[in-house]
Formats: C-alpha cells, sequence, structure tokens
C-alpha cells in the first residue's frame, strides 16, 4: 500500500508540476494553487481509507479527482511534450497540438464527470438467447433473470437505484432469478438497509444466490472474523431472510412435468489474490459426474460461479456442465467500442462464450464499489434457454 501511495503522489504531482511551470509560470500564484488543489484533496482522500479502511464517500472523491482533473492534466501534458518537440521543425504544428491537447483534456474531464454523475444509473435491460441440443424439452423458453455485483454498501442508505433494479426484473416475469455474487463491499450489515426491497424480487422457481469475493469480507476490518467463511456465512444469512436461497457449494433440482434442470452454485474460486474457497466436485455431487465421461443419467445443470476463471480453470476441464453463469469483472466499469481493460486481466470478461458444447454467460454487473460506469452500463440480463434440437 505504501508504494501504491507514493507512486499515486508522483502520478498526481508530476502534471501539475508540469502545468504550472510550463503555463502558469508568469500567471497570479493564486491560479497554480487552483491547479494543487485537487491533487491536496485526492491524496487526503487517499489517506483517509489508508488508516481508516474503505469508504466509498472517501473513494469516489479520490476518483473523481484521479478521472476528472487529473487524467485531463495527464493528457494535456502529454500533447504538451509532443508539442515541444514538434516545435523544432514547426512552431504551427506545435500550436496546433498544443490545442488538441486542450481540447483533448477538456473532453476526458466531461467523460469522467458523465460516468461518476449518471452513468451508473443508466440501467439496462439486455435479452439473450442461449441454445443448448441437450435441454430437457420441458425448459425450452425457461427464462433465467442474471443479476450480479450489486455491491450495496456503495449507495450508504439510499434504496432508489436498488428498488429500480426490482422493479426492472419482476416487470420481466422471469421463471428464476439468480443472483451471481458481491451483495456487499466490505461488511454484512450493508445489506439491511435493502433487505425490504431486495425481498421484493419474486419469480416462481424463487431467487437462488452465491457468495463472491467481496461477501466474504475480506476488505473490512481484519479482526472481526475468525476467517473469511464466518463472513460469508453471516452474508448468507441475511440473503436467507430475504427468501433468497443461497447454494454454498452445493445444488437444487428444478422438476417440470417430470423434466430435471439443477442449479449449482459454488463459492467464490479465482485466481490469487481472489480467495478460493469453493468446492465444485461437492457441488455438482449427484447431478454430473466429475471429472469422468458423461453418464447416460446426467441432470442439465446451470452454475452459478461469481469468477469466470473458473470456467477455464475447473469447468471445462473436468465437467460437462452446458452452461456457466458469473460476474465479477463488471467489463471494468469502462467500454469503448465494445473495448474493455477488463480484457487485460480476463480472456472472458462479459457476454457469452462457448467452448465445445458449453457456455459461459458474463454479467457485467449492476454496481461497484465506486459509482463510476462508462459504456458498461449497470444490466438486468434476461436469458433464454432453448432446445436446439
Amino acid at each position: 500500500m505504501t508504494i501504491a501511495l507514493f507512486v499515486t503522489l508522483i502520478l498526481l504531482l508530476v502534471p501539475d508540476f508540469y502545468i504550472s511551470f510550463t503555463f502558469l509560470r508568469h500567471a497570479p500564484v493564486v491560479w497554480r494553487v487552483l491547479v494543487f488543489l485537487p491533487t491536496v484533496v485526492g491524496l487526503l482522500s487517499m489517506l483517509v481509507m489508508f488508516y481508516k479502511g474503505f469508504s466509498s464517500l472517501f473513494g469516489t472523491i479520490f476518483l473523481a479527482v484521479l478521472l476528472c482533473v487529473a487524467l485531463p492534466k495527464m493528457t494535456l501534458m502529454a500533447f504538451s511534450l509532443i508539442a515541444k518537440l514538434l516545435g523544432h521543425w514547426s512552431p504551427a504544428a506545435a500550436t496546433v497540438t498544443n490545442t488538441v491537447g486542450f481540447v483533448a483534456a477538456f473532453v476526458v474531464s466531461l467523460m469522467a464527470l458523465y460516468a461518476i454523475l449518471f452513468g451508473w444509473k443508466q440501467l439496462e435491460t439486455k435479452h439473450v438467447d442461449l441454445y443448448f441440443d441437450n435441454l430437457p424439452a420441458a425448459y425450452d423458453g425457461y427464462r433465467i433473470a442474471h443479476l450480479s455485483d450489486l455491491h450495496v454498501g456503495t449507495y450508504g442508505q439510499k434504496t432508489a437505484f436498488v428498488e429500480k433494479v426490482v422493479a426492472q426484473v419482476n416487470a420481466e416475469h422471469p421463471d428464476l432469478i439468480v443472483f451471481t455474487g458481491d451483495l456487499v463491499n466490505i461488511e454484512p450489515e450493508e445489506i439491511l438497509p435493502f433487505r425490504t426491497v431486495l425481498s421484493r424480487l419474486s419469480a416462481p422457481d424463487g431467487v437462488i444466490s452465491v457468495l463472491g469475493n467481496h461477501d466474504y469480507c475480506l476488505y473490512g476490518d481484519p479482526n472481526r472474523w475468525l476467517n473469511p467463511r464466518e463472513a460469508g456465512l453471516k452474508v448468507a444469512e441475511i440473503e436467507e431472510s430475504m427468501g433468497w436461497k443461497v447454494l454454498l457449494n452445493e445444488s437444487f433440482v428444478l422438476d417440470r412435468a417430470g423434466e430435471r434442470l439443477a442449479i449449482v452454485g459454488v463459492e467464490n474460486t479465482g485466481k490469487p489474490p481472489f480467495p478460493k474457497i469453493g468446492d465444485l466436485k461437492a457441488a455438482v455431487s449427484g447431478i454430473t459426474d466429475y471429472d469422468t465421461v458423461k453418464c447416460d443419467d446426467e441432470i442439465f445443470a446451470v452454475l452459478l460461479s461469481h469468477d469466470p476463471s473458473q470456467w477455464r480453470m475447473e469447468v471445462l476441464p473436468q465437467t460437462h456442465i452446458p452452461l456457466m453463469l458469473s460476474g465479477h469483472t463488471h467489463a471494468a466499469q469502462f467500454k469503448l467500442f465494445g473495448w474493455s481493460p477488463a480484457s487485460w486481466m480476463y480472456k472472458e470478461w462479459g457476454g457469452a462464450y462457448q467452448s465445445g458444447n458449453q457456455q459461459l454467460y458474463i454479467s457485467e454487473g449492476l454496481g461497484g464499489t465506486l459509482q463510476f460506469r462508462f459504456g458498461a452500463r449497470p444490466q438486468v440480463v434476461i436469458l433464454t434457454l432453448h432446445s436446439d434440437l
């Protein structure tokens, strides 16, 4: 963390000094003070979180300073340095480059401001059709509302956005609602102001949930819990009080006209630094052969697993599970022309993927630890299963 503070300090201060001495050398002192003021606010916010723990309020302040002020300053500095090089050959080109730099910095600032003030509220409903050659006929047209990564702690006591999510899901009249983890940020009690609202989620086959990495409260008080799973069980207890069914390395079998469909829920399984608490073998017990050839009486299964990394780590090499639903990536809460920085960390980061007869769908999520989204709008995903016979 000390290294992160130092690197952040450098990233924030270097553009300030550059702009101050390049563009404001002869300006009144007050202008140079105004250049450094946002940096001071951002660093104070970061120090508060360093000593007091993560806070959505101070995190958002820091993010606003970083994206709305510091990043535009870095953009301006980059263009200015290019202009200095061009100035050796063409003063006119240098002038144009500096002008473009100011415009680019302004555009970056506006984009960041939009993402912080409005982007995270732009809820969308996404309809997706998935086809399988082994789907039981009774489930042809079965509709699953897939929710993920609500991070209710980010909203404090304000329930308006969550109420909008619940209303939008219920209006779709899905057969089943699933939630693929990260209901909280750092503490189970974050759910309490939203318990009544979330208990209104309704579907004939209920609401089924699994835990994500944040649900083990790894980012809060390290002395509160004996181990991460203790915290996760507390989150699960509150979810159960809302009428949700939480699957902890176990499965739940639906029956329609004598035909079965299993919902399998595994606890968080991801690559470091994220925890690996899940037990896929226990979760699929009695549902499908594990690490062996496919059996004739295998039940069609939908796996809920927060982290999509598990698909390549365990699901593809060790099972024949036809569909896995995940979240976790948030598409980095930033997408531009279909590209997201999440692609730097995850081979599969958002939307539908297929390998042979097995499919993965990753929700880009509803929230985040910070109120910021650009391009990657919060989403309710309605999946419709079809028989491809």
